[in-house]
């Protein structure tokens, strides 16, 4: 929902949304909005939800209900009692906090799940502290996006009873923190030689090339969804075109995982293991 401030009437909604501290005025976010902002993050018992301008709360109920933890950050005061109140009367009091705090100095690292319903220079503002987080936190905006950071998933849904806004539509967008998977890669895989992975990131977006015994193969796809990197090829490598299926894990400076080596008419699983050289 959009929050950090006390309510005002639809029509000065419509016109400005920002008081003049920067502050963002309370919007709720639809109830259908909330559960499909919680799906498409699949919140879930092992999550640490922290929703950021939490209004009356009912983000993080919802995934206090769903089995997760949760905090509400809100600069009103009189928003947190009533969150209180609501969780509270929800039976959810022991895994959906509240408190009053700024959220651009608030310590997000313990979260697994991040929300927001803000306001397009409000989530810029945040994209450099979001983008920092462990890699495979979710994050979920109600209707603004994040500028250059493109979305990893996006949802539109009719809310006709949604106060602001223009024709009853609602967008919610999932992005995915992204490791790191910038630099070239070698790895030693038995029977099949020497491999040099070479990626240049933008955000979750990669450009890849793969070369084995110094021959280069032909990139069929890649995608890095928060550390889990899945790279295709084909080509020759023993004599024998074949179809590369590599999916591996980011950890530090290794890339953990496994490749698929399929022709055709054989298909063969090995222990993969990349080193950054630079």
């Amino acid at each position: 929902m959009i929050a950090l401030a006390c309510a005002v009437p639809a029509a000065a909604q419509a016109q400005s949304w920002a008081w003049d501290d920067g502050s963002v005025p309370f919007v709720v976010s639809p109830e259908d909005v909330v559960h499909r902002m919680l799906r498409i993050a699949e919140v879930g018992p092992q999550d640490f939800l922290i929703d950021l301008g939490s209004g009356d709360g009912r983000i993080v109920i919802g995934a206090a209900r769903l089995g997760a933890r949760g905090l509400g950050l809100e600069i009103d005061p009189q928003l947190v009692e009533l969150a209180r109140d609501r969780a509270r009367a929800a039976g959810v009091a022991e895994r959906a906090r509240f408190e009053r705090q700024d959220i651009f100095e608030s310590d997000l690292g313990a979260a697994t799940v991040v929300t927001m319903y803000l306001l397009p220079e409000v989530n810029l503002k945040l994209m450099p502290k979001l983008l920092a987080l462990k890699p495979g936190t979710r994050i979920v905006s109600h209707d603004w996006d994040m500028g250059e950071w493109p979305p990893d998933e996006t949802l539109e849904l009719r809310t006709p009873e949604k106060s602001v806004g223009i024709g009853g539509r609602s967008k919610i967008y999932l992005w995915v923190v992204p490791g790191d998977a910038r630099g070239t890669w070698r790895s030693e895989l038995p029977g099949y030689g020497a491999w040099e992975f070479r990626i240049a990131q933008r955000y979750q977006e990669l450009e890849v090339s793969v070369s084995a015994q110094g021959r280069e193969l032909v990139m069929r796809g890649a995608r890095l969804r928060g550390a889990q990197l899945r790279l295709v090829a084909t080509g020759a490598v023993v004599g024998r075109a074949a179809h590369h299926l590599f999916e591996g894990t980011l950890d530090g400076g290794r890339i953990i995982g496994e490749v698929t080596i399929s022709d055709g008419e054989t298909s063969r699983t090995l222990p993969w293991t990349a080193i950054r050289s630079r």
